[in-house]
């Protein structure tokens, strides 16, 4: 009997985005058609990953959902399925609400599914570098645990994927073995939390030893690091990072705030001082290191004075990458149970427009600097009239790009070496016809 396709559709982070990877790697194993965020979605099933983080995230989730429950009622598609962050943490209130749905899965049980639709309880476990890699096969993310221990005082995520749990290991390079040997050359790690990978093991921070032993396998051309903490940092990572040619010179560490008023209501551990040396250190033992960070504004009572102390900051830091978001109340956490949400919504747009304009302003020279610079990079995809590619300093989907002009003939998944020829605030040009 011919089994039914099954549309995938991922919303939210990159970490869900393994996860979904992950199913279809087991459906695929079981002789199932799949197919990934299609524009016009054909399969009999579709099978949702939400993202259930902040009240945007959820929203767009719920709009999927409806989206695709109304198709069901108009013959378009057979069944409906739902896993992830937004299931895992409202399941009943949605079974309620969306009947049209016809299983509900969380973050940790969705392999579930597939013995659900074969009416059969025989168990095949599938490894996470069995997993159906859906981005250009010259890059993939590798996820090297799962939960936080941090509990942010605005932050829901430990309610939804709970402690921090590490993979061993062993697992984890199998799996970079595996994705090198299907052509993967660049490996972006991320985590809730990965510079707490190895503490529930054996109490000891262990990054920079996984970090160390992934970049020693052949074939392993870029890692980048992702979502790393301020708060007892691993300095050990840092001596890894500047003397494998392979770790990227880039790290993603959301900081959040400034003030030590603001860090100390968000419970984020760590001090302005603190901060500020992290910074230093980060730039003195990584020379040309670029640093991707998230900020916030708007944090119940959150003062001008906090704000201000957060602009001069950003001034100092001078990020390569940063991104901001204004506050918004998350059902459960400290926050939404103990202040009140009392900075006004226009007041929260005013600041985030003004801190982005600062950092506008210095994305511009950053980038700008560059010129005449040589560098290697990537190519990702051809787009127009432009090769698209990327640094060892630029993450898929988040950061600036290198766009070359598509007549240079280059092949999509190599490295070359190019020149840069012009800077706009986010993206470079340049060429590999210099010498």
């Amino acid at each position: 009997m011919k089994k039914p396709t099954i549309d995938f559709i991922t919303l939210g982070c990159s970490k869900n985005l393994v996860d979904s990877e992950t199913l279809m790697g087991l459906f695929e194993s079981h002789g199932y058609h799949i197919t990934h965020d299609s524009d016009n979605p054909q399969g009999d099933i579709v099978v949702i990953n939400t993202c259930g983080f902040i009240e945007d995230a959820k929203q767009e989730s719920i709009d999927t959902i409806l989206e695709f429950a109304q198709a069901k009622t108009e013959g378009k598609l057979q069944r409906i399925y739902v896993m992830g962050c937004l299931s895992e943490r409202y399941l009943a209130d949605l079974e309620k609400e969306i009947p049209e749905v016809d299983g509900w899965y969380g973050k940790f049980n969705y392999k579930q599914l597939l013995y659900d639709l074969e009416a059969s309880d025989e168990r095949q476990e599938v490894k996470e570098y069995q997993r159906h890699i859906t981005t250009p096969k010259h890059y993939a993310y590798i996820k090297i645990s799962e939960g936080c221990d941090r509990h942010c005082a605005y932050c829901a995520i430990p309610l939804i994927t709970g402690k921090h749990h590490s993979r061993p290991m062993e697992e984890i390079l199998d799996e970079v073995h595996a994705l090198v040997k299907q052509g993967v050359k660049e490996f972006n790690v991320i985590a809730q939390e990965l510079t707490y990978y190895g503490v529930d093991i054996d109490g000891k921070q262990h990054i920079a030893e996984l970090i160390e032993k992934m970049a020693d396998i052949e074939g392993v051309e870029w890692i980048r690091l992702h979502y790393a903490y301020p708060a007892h940092f691993p300095w050990d990572l840092l001596h890894v990072m500047r003397e494998k040619k392979n770790v990227c010179k880039y790290l993603d560490i959301a900081l959040q705030h400034i003030s030590d008023h603001m860090l100390d209501c968000m419970q984020r551990h760590v001090t302005k001082e603190q901060t500020y040396e992290l910074i230093r250190r980060l730039r003195e033992e990584v020379p040309g290191i670029h640093i991707r960070t998230t900020l916030m504004v708007g944090f119940p009572g959150e003062t001008d004075e906090d704000f201000q102390e957060l602009l001069d900051f950003t001034r100092w830091a001078r990020f390569e990458r940063m991104g901001a978001f204004a506050y918004s109340e998350e059902d459960g956490t400290y926050s939404a149970k103990h202040y009140k949400d009392d900075v006004p919504v226009e007041v929260k747009q005013a600041r985030l427009d003004r801190l982005m304009r600062i950092q506008q302003n210095i994305s511009a020279e950053i980038e700008a600097a560059k010129i005449g610079q040589t560098m290697r990079v990537i190519i990702d995809r051809v787009e127009g009239d432009w090769l698209v590619g990327r640094s060892e300093f630029c993450s898929p989907e988040v950061d600036p790009e290198v766009l070359i002009p598509a007549d240079e003939s280059l092949t999509i998944g190599q490295f070359y070496k190019v020149k840069v020829t012009d800077a706009e605030e986010f993206d470079l040009y340049a060429t590999t016809r210099y010498e």
